[in-house]
């Protein structure tokens, strides 16, 4: 697999799945989840709740409706940063589980953002170390990963983690 990092929206990269950085209740959130969702209407909320709850660590996988040319948005549910030993585990478990979810549905391209980096608190420099790890350790079909950084910091954090 290949990982790259774009900086831009998640939402206007060309890939077969986009990852949205969920609540357990898959309701639409803030941030990048919000954005996700009103770029894909409203046929997101319905068929996202449907599938609700989902635990932290975990990810679950919808149409992506009005994303084209995205075919599935992916729905992970990251952490809230609270300083435990677990709190790295369950992150790398929602990269991981984000790219089960895209070998489903067949997807050989994913965009991700930085999942549980914004109000879930996760300190960035530790989130983008460990998303590079988890998705290096991943056994996957996923052939092309993007790392969509929102900003020149996240950009930078995710080029150094990956050396």
């Amino acid at each position: 697999m290949r990982i790259e990092v774009v900086r831009g929206d998640v939402t206007q990269q060309p890939v077969d799945a986009v990852v949205t950085a969920a609540n357990q209740a898959l309701k639409g959130g803030g941030g990048v989840d919000a954005a996700v969702h009103r770029a894909a209407g409203p046929e997101l909320v319905r068929a996202s709740r449907a599938l609700a709850p989902c635990p932290t660590g975990q990810a679950v996988v919808t149409p992506a409706f009005d994303l084209a040319p995205v075919r599935w948005v992916v729905h992970a549910v990251g952490p809230r940063y609270r300083g435990r030993p677990q709190d790295a585990d369950l992150l790398a478990s929602a990269y991981t589980a984000a790219l089960a979810c895209a070998d489903g549905v067949g997807a050989r391209s994913v965009a991700f953002p930085a999942i549980s980096t914004g109000v879930y608190g996760y300190p960035d420099e530790e989130a983008a170390r460990v998303s590079v790890a988890a998705l290096r350790g991943a056994s996957t079909d996923v052939e092309r990963v993007l790392l969509v950084a929102f900003g020149d910091r996240q950009e930078r954090l995710w080029h150094a983690a990956l050396g």
